[in-house]
């Protein structure tokens, strides 16, 4: 009898431990799936080029490639569309989590007024997104030798050095003046072939280069085409080969789909 009691309690030690171990990995396997599903682990989606398009299309667009928008800020520019986006942070083509936010900049009813910001002995990086949260438009980049490559050493608006804190209009378009070192001053030409003209402008910035004209096809005949019209050519083209920065690259634009896409 004292031996059958102890099988009897052997067994239910034995089966209280399956069960704990059973029971901890189901608890263990429905929070990794719970957490799978909160943060969708692994997975990413691009971000759309919303420049040029109405507030209500590009949260369609958002939407439909599980994103969202927000309108924080707004600049005014005289041939673009009232209420049309200008920029959008992250950028276009960007690869982030679905339900990220994308927050907007876009055109307002009438011209308002910023304080110039202090773009001097920051990087070129760190300047552009300063421009960008002033709803200023960054123009030419100009090099000059110094020890520090794209440092920051003059801000210009039409040709005059602008004091940091001056009010202008915001969608004022401001060029640089940057170092350039002589050991770091090669950078690569990107492949722009399917851009809209805003991207394709930020894309060469962000390397470090300049646009040095922009040659619209028949297809696009008002501003706003412009906006929605998209690189199919480019010369220098992407050969992979360095150039140096503040080279200048001729972007040639179109509403074709198809010819974009050749």
């Amino acid at each position: 009898m004292a031996k059958n009691s102890k099988s009897s309690a052997g067994s239910w030690i034995v089966r209280n431990l399956i069960g704990g171990v059973v029971f901890v990995a189901l608890v263990v396997g429905a929070a990794s799936i719970f957490l799978s599903i909160r943060t969708r682990h692994g997975k990413e989606v691009t971000v759309p080029d919303l420049s040029g398009l109405s507030v209500s299309d590009a949260r369609h667009i958002a939407t439909s490639a599980g994103l969202r928008i927000v309108v924080t800020d707004s600049v005014y520019m005289r041939r673009m569309p009232r209420g049309a986006v200008v920029s959008q942070l992250p950028r276009a083509a960007a690869a982030v989590k679905p339900g990220r936010k994308i927050s907007l900049t876009v055109n307002s009813q009438v011209p308002k007024k910023v304080t110039m910001p202090n773009l001097i002995h920051v990087s070129l990086r760190q300047a552009m997104a300063e421009l960008s949260s002033k709803g200023l438009v960054l123009g030419k980049l100009n090099y000059v030798s110094d020890i520090a490559t794209n440092n920051v050493l003059r801000q210009l608006v039409r040709g005059t050095d602008v004091q940091p804190g001056k009010e202008i209009y915001s969608g004022t378009t401001v060029d640089l003046v940057l170092g350039l070192n002589g050991s770091d001053a090669m950078t690569y030409v990107p492949k722009l072939n399917g851009y809209k003209y805003l991207s394709a402008v930020d894309a060469l910035h962000d390397n470090s280069l300049n646009v040095s004209a922009l040659i619209f096809d028949k297809s696009v005949k008002t501003y706003s085409d412009s906006l929605a019209a998209t690189v199919y050519s480019q010369r220098p083209a992407p050969t992979g080969y360095p150039t140096v920065m503040g080279t200048g690259v001729t972007l040639y634009l179109t509403l074709d789909a198809d010819k974009s896409a050749e």
